[in-house]
């Protein structure tokens, strides 16, 4: 015989997890709906700015060694776009801080560690610059002397800003050569039903043909007031705001695969609740059939 008390007292707890998952639910429903208009309100700069720099990458540049002094890393443009001997490869890692988001963060660890036994196999050293606490405590249990660098507590709504301290902070480790290439393991947003973990290679800028029907960009260009004007000011811009779309489409990603953890947790917790009051129901007419049973046998016996 179940102990209704005991029934009655899991129903109630799972209806009050079942509002806590359903209130969750909506959060991220609404912020999955803010990162998106973020995420499409910033890819025509970022499409129009990766159009410019294949261009330029395209164009056969001559770009000659200079004496001039930097304050910025991100801004030694040469440094950036100069060929090197591939010997360590720094990968960012885009996790998020906190959980309750499904399979999200678990793929994108699932991936940076296959790509970084897939490096170390071809002879390549790795080193990780990781946003977001999850992605840190899973990696670095496996990886702890590879990270080199941590961000946390990013904003919810990822900023420029934000992401050029990330940026200076790889382009500096670049220009040390202490990594010798930059690559970017983030999540692509598809729809509120689906991403996909990708890895986008940063520097060195190598770009591949995508339409052999595309016109082809003349070597030969114009630049005003000159090649290391637009060299300076292009390259920081195309790596700050490549990493910041990265961002961008993790945080909406990441919102997208909470809120459908969540709707899968309350459709849980109603299929929960409703077997339990199912067994409530049965447990309770079975009680009342024995009091019934008990009264039906007390007064056959008063009759005897």
């Amino acid at each position: 015989m179940p102990n209704l008390k005991d029934i009655k007292r899991r129903i109630k707890s799972v209806q009050n997890t079942q509002k806590i998952t359903r209130a969750m639910k909506m959060v991220a429903a609404a912020k999955v709906k803010k990162a998106e208009t973020l995420l499409k309100a910033s890819m025509p700069y970022s499409q129009e700015l990766l159009t410019i720099i294949k261009k330029l990458m395209t164009a056969n540049l001559q770009i000659e060694e200079t004496s001039q002094k930097f304050k910025h890393a991100i801004d030694n443009y040469p440094e950036l776009l100069k060929d090197r001997d591939l010997k360590t490869a720094g990968i960012l890692v885009v996790t998020s801080d906190k959980g309750l988001a499904g399979a999200y963060n678990s793929n994108v660890v699932r991936k940076t560690l296959n790509r970084v036994r897939e490096l170390e196999s071809s002879g390549i050293d790795v080193k990780l610059f990781v946003i977001g606490n999850k992605g840190y405590q899973a990696l670095k249990r496996g990886l702890g002397s590879k990270i080199v660098e941590t961000y946390t507590k990013l904003p919810d709504v990822p900023t420029p800003g934000s992401c050029s301290v990330i940026a200076e902070d790889m382009a500096e480790s670049y220009i040390k050569g202490e990594i010798d290439k930059i690559e970017i393991i983030t999540t692509y947003f598809k729809s509120s039903l689906s991403y996909e973990v990708q890895t986008w290679q940063l520097l060195p800028m190598i770009f591949l043909e995508e339409d052999s029907t595309e016109k082809k960009v003349e070597p030969e260009m114009m630049f005003e007031p000159n090649m290391e004007s637009v060299l300076q000011k292009v390259v920081p811009l195309y790596i700050s705001n490549r990493i910041f779309h990265a961002v961008v489409q993790a945080v909406t990603s990441e919102y997208a695969a909470r809120m459908q953890a969540m709707s899968s947790a309350t459709n849980n917790a109603r299929d929960m609740i409703k077997g339990l009051t199912n067994e409530y129901n049965k447990g309770r007419q079975a009680t009342i059939t024995n009091e019934l049973l008990e009264v039906v046998n007390g007064a056959e016996a008063l009759k005897g």
